[in-house]
């Protein structure tokens, strides 16, 4: 029999510096730092490694979970007791179909409601009222109480927590669903769940209020108000910074944004006399989950952590200072180009957010950023979620980052940057005056430019759109919405509703709700829910409430994704065959044998299939005469050499000259990037150069307008 093993004894224990010197040793003179360190976009050095001394200096390393502050999560027994909520978003625009994908979809592993309303709904229009292209844009269309009945009916509002998007002001949406739970027989002292009422979220989306900033805040003390009296369990201010993600932003953005806009809120609510304790306990907090994993997770520690220091400091209690956080799966590193490959996405992220320690999450389908969702794409995300509870339990184990030495580190860190951030905002005069200053959008736009930069380099990865592309991809099409046929019919519905009311009834409650609109207590939400139940709309509501037009302007973050420029060429090619029935290709002239220009050709050809080309291949030439000869008849406008740096200088202007003598138009792609040669290469008629450092987006574009495939 063999010898026990001694760990100990057989793997004895190395010091850092033991270690350090081994990797030094290594890299054989190459900078440490240069080669294996990494630094993220939240100005972060990841270390190749951490060990237990990186925990030195951190005091909240050894708190519990439950324990202030909340790094560990808000509760003693994390998910095992409470689960976080699978909160799926459903965007049918169509009441009646609304209501069929809800039902199904409740009953098929979703435990929460999340009820996301159009444009028109959000900015408190009726359809009639509103512009076409925004009745039915990203959500329910809702105007009367007889549209809730069927949105809903059948659905027990008070049996599953609700998330429902509010707008600005909330008040004249959620009068509308109380209505319907009152109506149900229910009571709003039963409903669970978050209102996402956040104008300064609005704001920094829209780049203007339906209302001045006053009345925004006036509207969020009475609804939080009528809220601590009718519906404890609710809350009632939302803080989102998902929307600052989805443009390019940062973990440290999200963090510190979330944090000023949480502050301003909190200020505004207690010169309208609420209580610090009465008003933190109904703030919810919203984030985009971004694709870095672990920095993912230590975002949401580090969140809990520096909001509870926040509250502190207002004199909050130990209950105030919890965090409950919703999150949502990013967008801006989503892709309409091969979208298959989001359900990966979405399952890293959903796995990030989860074991950061959530509260409720939307999975994004894998379609959502290009079409309204369909029951399969709504199906395999909700699944993600399902899998990663059911089948990875993830709901049995209590913060399961807390103790790695890299995580908490970073979790720190970006605590640390956060905070400073968030004072630099708090300087400015907090963050709406940031907003008018433009801070916030200069400092995503800026994130977002490294992001775009690192992007067209192919630094970072979109795999299936600027990276390892399929052209054998059959495009999953944007079904066409008619916003303007929608729009009708939705204005029908609203006639018919308008035909089963009482018009002096209704303009009497309309009248009660402008008497009390300014008082600063409960009454005005009690008020505007006997209007919804008199058969006042949304926008009769909305007009009532409203005292005085919005008088705020700023520079809206330009949300987007990082894969839409690469997109747009591989869309244009496509269009392009489609338009003339050629595809674009160019030649690879490959000189010697495989083994010599193989590597190069492989490559040459991934990268111009990432635009849409096609490339014509060859086993190689021997000669310069037979590849020129070969590339000429081809009839190809454009032509990659492929071999190695070592033989070009015998192979390059030779092979250059002779092309450009019989085509002066055609475009010469050198692969590779033989410094010592390359000014040579261009005076011999080489155009561009191909190398794992080019800005391929520029080189692609170069590429089309010289093919013709764009102007």
């Amino acid at each position: 029999m063999g010898t026990a093993l001694d760990i100990l004894k057989d793997f004895p224990a190395n010091t850092h510096a033991e270690w350090l010197a081994e990797v030094e040793k290594q890299l054989k003179g190459k900078s440490f730092d240069k080669t294996l360190v990494k630094k993220t976009y939240e100005g972060i050095d990841i270390q190749p490694m951490y060990f237990i001394h990186d925990l030195d200096g951190l005091p909240l390393v050894d708190t519990l979970p439950g324990e202030a502050p909340y790094m560990r999560g808000t509760t003693a027994s994390g998910p095992r007791v409470n689960a976080w909520h699978i909160a799926q978003e459903i965007t049918q625009p169509d009441p009646e179909e609304f209501n069929r994908a809800a039902r199904y979809d409740l009953t098929r592993g979703q435990n929460s409601l999340n009820i996301v309303f159009d444009q028109a709904t959000l900015n408190g229009y009726d359809p009639d009222q509103a512009p076409a292209e925004m009745v039915g844009k990203d959500g329910l269309s809702l105007a009367s109480l007889s549209d809730a009945k069927v949105a809903l009916e059948g659905i027990d509002l008070t049996a599953h927590p609700c998330r429902i998007t509010c707008g600005a002001t909330g008040i004249a949406q959620t009068a509308l669903v109380v209505a319907l739970i009152e109506d149900q027989g229910q009571s709003p002292a039963d409903l669970e769940g978050s209102l996402v009422v956040d104008p300064l979220g609005v704001l920094a989306v829209a780049g203007k209020l339906p209302c001045s900033s006053a009345e925004a805040y006036d509207r969020m003390a009475q609804l939080t108000l009528w809220a601590m009296e009718h519906a404890p369990k609710v809350r009632t201010i939302t803080v989102g910074t998902e929307d600052y993600r989805n443009s390019g932003g940062n973990a440290v953005q999200d963090i510190a944004y979330a944090l000023a806009t949480g502050v301003a809120y909190i200020r505004a609510l207690l010169e309208r006399g609420l209580g610090i304790n009465d008003i933190a306990v109904r703030m919810n907090f919203e984030f985009a989950i971004g694709n870095d994993f672990f920095m993912e997770i230590a975002k949401f520690r580090a969140a809990r952590m520096v909001w509870a220091q926040v509250i502190d400091s207002f004199g909050g209690n130990a209950e105030a200072q919890k965090m409950y956080v919703h999150a949502r799966t990013a967008t801006w590193n989503k892709t309409e180009v091969d979208p298959w490959v989001n359900m990966l996405r979405v399952s890293t992220e959903a796995f990030s957010g989860i074991a950061g320690g959530v509260d409720s999450m939307h999975v994004g389908p894998f379609d959502e950023i290009f079409r309204t969702p369909n029951e399969f794409s709504r199906r395999i995300a909700r699944n993600v979620q399902i899998v990663l509870k059911d089948e990875g339990h993830f709901d049995k184990v209590i913060d399961p980052a807390g103790g790695c030495w890299y995580v908490e580190k970073i979790t720190a860190q970006l605590a640390e940057k956060a905070w400073k951030l968030f004072q630099d905002i708090e300087a400015a005069g907090g963050m709406l005056a940031a907003l008018e200053k433009g801070m916030p959008q200069e400092g995503v736009a800026e994130t977002a430019a490294q992001r775009a930069k690192n992007v067209a380099t192919r630094t970072d990865r979109f795999v299936g759109t600027n990276m390892y592309p399929n052209l054998q991809e059959k495009r999953q099409l944007a079904e066409p919405f008619d916003h303007q046929g929608f729009r009708e019919k939705r204005t029908q519905a609203l006639k018919a509703h308008a035909g089963s009311i009482d018009d002096q009834a209704c303009a009497a409650a309309l009248t009660a709700i402008r008497e009390c609109r300014s008082t600063l207590d409960s009454t005005v939400m009690a008020q505007t829910i006997k209007a919804a139940r008199r058969g006042a709309t949304l926008g009769m509501v909305a007009g009532a409430l409203q005292k005085e037009a919005g008088e705020i302007a700023v520079q809206p973050l330009n949300i987007h994704r990082g894969a839409e420029p690469f997109e747009k060429i591989r869309r244009a090619t496509e269009d392009y065959t489609a338009r003339t029935g050629i595809v674009p290709k160019l030649f690879l002239a490959n000189m010697g044998p495989i083994p010599q220009h193989k590597a190069r050709a492989d490559f040459s050809t991934a990268f111009f299939n990432v635009g849409g080309f096609e490339t014509i291949g060859n086993n190689g030439f021997g000669t310069v005469d037979e590849a020129a000869k070969a590339t000429l008849d081809s009839g190809a406008k454009a032509v990659v050499i492929c071999s190695t740096d070592a033989t070009y200088p015998d192979i390059v202007p030779a092979l250059a000259q002779q092309l450009k003598a019989a085509d002066p138009h055609i475009m010469i792609i050198l692969a590779g990037f033989p410094k010592e040669h390359v000014d040579a290469f261009k005076e011999a008629g080489v155009d561009e150069f191909l190398h794992v450092r080019v800005n391929a987006l520029e080189l692609l574009t170069k590429l089309q307008k010289h093919l013709e495939v764009i102007a």
